[in-house]
C-alpha cells in the first residue's frame, strides 16, 4: 500500500479483496445515492414527551370535545425505539410521541401552538420544572427542538437502531412511525432495494470492515459510517425487479434466503466468497 492519501484502508485476505473489488465495481457509497439520512427525534426529556398507550388514552379522555380529541389524536404519534426494530420487521411497544414540533421556518410551517391542545398542555405542565429547564427545546418549553427534516417522519422510510449486533433495518412504507434519537431514518429513492441489501449478510460483512463498535463489541450503525457502505446501483429494469421482489417478500411469497441468493447472483459472488460472507454473519 502506498498511503499517498488520507483515505481509510483495511487489511484483507485475497478472497476478501475480491469481494470488495466486485462490490466497488458495480456500486457506489450510500452517500452518493438519492437518499437522506438523519437521526431520530431528541425530546430533551422522554418521560414527558414519549408516553405509553395508557397515558395517551388518558390525555384523549381529558379533551373537552370531539374537535380537540381529533386534533390531539393526530398530534400523538406512534414511535419506534432502537430496541423495537428487527430485521425487516418491528415489535412496536405501544409507545407514542407528543409531536409538538417547532415548525419549519424555511417552509412556512408554523410551530405547534400548545393553546390548541389543552389536554396535552395539562400533561406537560405536570413535568413543567424539567421541561422548562431542559437544553433541547423549541421556542417554548412545550415545543420540541427545531428539526429541518421533520416532514421526513411522515414519509416512507427505512429505520434502524444505532447499536445492533446484526443488520436490522425495517421499512416503514406508510410513514406511520416517528423514531427516537437512538435510531436513524433514511428517505429517498430505491428504498425497496436498499432494505433488501442492507438486511443481507453481504451488507453485514461489508459494514464489518468499515464500521465501529461500542465498548462491549456491539456494532454502531452510525450515519457517517453507513454512508461509506458501497451499494450496487440499479438500472430501471432492476429497480422494478427488486421492488416487486420486496413486495412478494412482504406477502410471504419469497424468503430472506431467496433474497440473499439473488443478491449474491447480482454481485457475481463465487461459492467460496459466499461462504466468507455468511461465516461473518454467523459470528454475530
Amino acid at each position: 500500500m502506498t498511503f499517498k492519501d488520507s483515505a481509510s484502508w483495511v487489511i484483507l485476505s485475497p478472497i476478501e479483496q475480491s469481494i470488495k473489488a466486485k462490490i466497488e465495481k458495480i456500486g457506489v457509497p450510500l452517500k452518493d445515492w438519492d437518499v437522506s439520512i438523519n437521526r431520530g427525534i431528541l425530546t430533551g426529556y422522554n418521560e414527558a414527551f414519549i408516553i405509553p398507550e395508557t397515558k395517551r388514552n388518558e390525555i384523549l379522555s381529558n379533551c373537552v370535545d370531539a374537535d380537540e380529541r381529533e386534533r390531539t389524536a393526530e398530534l400523538i404519534r406512534p414511535i419506534l425505539r432502537g430496541r423495537d426494530i428487527k430485521r425487516f420487521s418491528h415489535e412496536w411497544a405501544g409507545m407514542y410521541l407528543i409531536a409538538t414540533h417547532n415548525g419549519i421556518s424555511e417552509k412556512g410551517v408554523p410551530k405547534i401552538d400548545i393553546k390548541k391542545y389543552p389536554a396535552v398542555k395539562q400533561h406537560l405542565d405536570s413535568h413543567w420544572v424539567t421541561i422548562e429547564a431542559r437544553a433541547d427545546q423549541g421556542d417554548t418549553p412545550y415545543n420540541l427542538r427545531s428539526c429541518a427534516y421533520w416532514e421526513d417522519f411522515s414519509k416512507p422510510k427505512i429505520i434502524w437502531g444505532e447499536l445492533s449486533d446484526k443488520a436490522k433495518f425495517v421499512f416503514d412504507s406508510k410513514g406511520e412511525y416517528y423514531s427516537t434519537n437512538t435510531t436513524f431514518l433514511m428517505t429517498g429513492e430505491n428504498l425497496e432495494w436498499l432494505i433488501c441489501f442492507l438486511n443481507s449478510p453481504l451488507s453485514e460483512y461489508l459494514f464489518s470492515k468499515i464500521g465501529s463498535t461500542s465498548g462491549v463489541g456491539t456494532v454502531r450503525w452510525l450515519k457517517f459510517t453507513i454512508e461509506q457502505l458501497a451499494v450496487p446501483t440499479l438500472n430501471s429494469t432492476k429497480q422494478k425487479e427488486w421492488c416487486d421482489l420486496f413486495h412478494d417478500y412482504s406477502l410471504g411469497k419469497v424468503t430472506e434466503v431467496m433474497i440473499n441468493r439473488r443478491i449474491y447472483e447480482f454481485c457475481n459472488l463465487t461459492p467460496d466468497e459466499i461462504l466468507i460472507v455468511e461465516a461473518c454473519s454467523m459470528k454475530h
